[in-house]
């Protein structure tokens, strides 16, 4: 039975977390078929963006810990493949929307804070729960604690205390938080703006925002005037450009799509 499902129509891969009997935890099994399912999904042309979403009433739970509690039972360390999933989200070229309309907690949240937007329900709740099971927020940090400001990431952190979805919205954690009759309409509106944007130019908008900055202002504007000239150069660039002056779509939008 398969964990996670995979569909695509008019240019937008849904993934869909489906292990609602453990509130979509992240056990090995499901680790490994997300990241198949993101593969394919950034291998696929004609896909423009990513939709993260769940079956159930719950987002993701986190780690898996009676699949954790066994592994130290036997004897040996669990193995976690949940910071390839982080990266896959985070360096992947296609945007990717996570779409999450119930709790989400510890190791779901870093899974939120990778994508590139994430929409969720006002009565969605959050949590870092780590500290109060004995362990520590480490590896979802790398893609949370950039989301998060100092403060925010002090208390949410520390206490392990259960946040509502408003209150993720002010923390940077999620981009909005809607009714929750609103919700599919909201990501449907988000992944429409995406799909009209050229696939090199969302791949590299994407690592734009993601890079390392020179060390001296003129070093940056040397290296981002560079980009901007590749770009306006480029096959997409040249087409978007021709498109405006006709009037028209241009040729990367897909079928369906306006």
């Amino acid at each position: 039975m398969s964990l996670v499902r995979s569909q695509t129509e008019r240019g937008v891969a849904t993934l869909t977390l489906d292990s609602p009997a453990n509130r979509n935890a992240l056990s090995t099994a499901l680790i490994d078929e997300l990241l198949a399912a993101l593969a394919a999904a950034e291998a696929d042309a004609a896909v423009r963006a990513v939709v993260l979403t769940h079956t159930g009433p719950v987002f993701c739970s986190g780690a898996d810990l009676k699949e954790t509690a066994e592994a130290f039972g036997a004897g040996r360390p669990p193995i976690s493949r949940l910071g390839d999933v982080l990266a896959a989200i985070w360096e992947g070229g296609k945007p990717v929307v996570a779409r999450v309309a119930g709790p989400a907690r510890a190791g779901g949240l870093g899974l939120i804070a990778a994508a590139d937007i994430a929409v969720c329900s006002t009565d969605a709740t959050f949590a870092f729960t780590e500290v109060r099971i004995g362990v520590i927020p480490a590896v979802i940090s790398a893609t949370v604690l950039p989301r998060l400001s100092s403060r925010d990431a002090a208390e949410l952190y520390l206490t392990g205390a259960t946040f509502d979805g408003e209150r993720a919205a002010r923390a940077g954690l999620v981009t909005a938080a809607v009714d929750p009759a609103g919700l599919d309409a909201a990501v449907a509106e988000y992944v429409a703006d995406l799909v009209k944007g050229a696939p090199g130019a969302l791949a590299g908008t994407k690592a734009l925002l993601r890079r390392r900055k020179p060390d001296t202002f003129r070093d940056e504007i040397a290296a981002l005037t560079e980009l901007s000239v590749g770009y306006f150069g480029s096959a997409e660039g040249r087409e978007g450009i021709m498109a405006f002056r006709e009037k028209r779509s241009p040729s990367w939008l897909p079928d369906g799509a306006a």
